[in-house]
């Protein structure tokens, strides 16, 4: 049986999130977009939480999505993270990793799958690396992951991960 109702000729996620529940929706997608939009982190710190919450969540298309930014202001090229930082994300080999990064990647996944495994170290290293802003813009970005993650398999819409503003 369906989850929602969705017209043959329309992409699911598309439709459900300019289409349903517009007030909330519009709104999440703003959030959706702020998150993405945001320059707080480098690419591979941004990169090193997103796609661990694209495994955690079993995304398919988001852990095939290579997130980068335009940078041509500053070195005339698009910046992106090389397939050996998501590999070594993906496989949990943090340890190579610049302090940032693996504390991203860590932070995101044990948010994801037992935020009690936050641990004192953990806020300590956090601390250590990261300003309280940074830890709190860390945060709302994980938490966005991985509810717009798994409303969108839950609805069975995951066709993409990101969700920006209905037009």
């Amino acid at each position: 049986m369906p989850r929602l109702t969705i017209p043959a000729d329309k992409d699911p996620l598309t439709y459900v999130w300019g289409t349903k529940a517009t007030h909330a929706g519009h709104k999440a997608a703003a959030f959706s977009s702020a998150v993405y939009d945001s320059d707080t982190f480098s690419l591979r710190e941004f990169e090193a939480a997103r796609i661990t919450i694209a495994d955690v969540n079993g995304c398919v298309l988001c852990l095939g999505w290579r997130s980068g930014r335009d940078v041509s202001n500053r070195v005339d090229q698009a910046e992106e993270a090389p397939e050996e930082f998501y590999d070594a994300v993906l496989s949990q080999r943090l340890a190579a990793l610049p302090p940032r990064e693996r504390l991203a990647a860590d932070f995101a996944r044990k948010f994801a799958v037992d935020h009690h495994a936050i641990d004192d170290a953990m806020w300590d290293d956090l601390h250590a690396h990261f300003t309280d802003d940074e830890i709190v813009e860390l945060t709302l970005a994980v938490g966005a992951w991985i509810a717009f993650g798994r409303l969108n398999q839950v609805l069975d819409i995951d066709g993409g991960c990101r969700v920006g503003v209905p037009g």
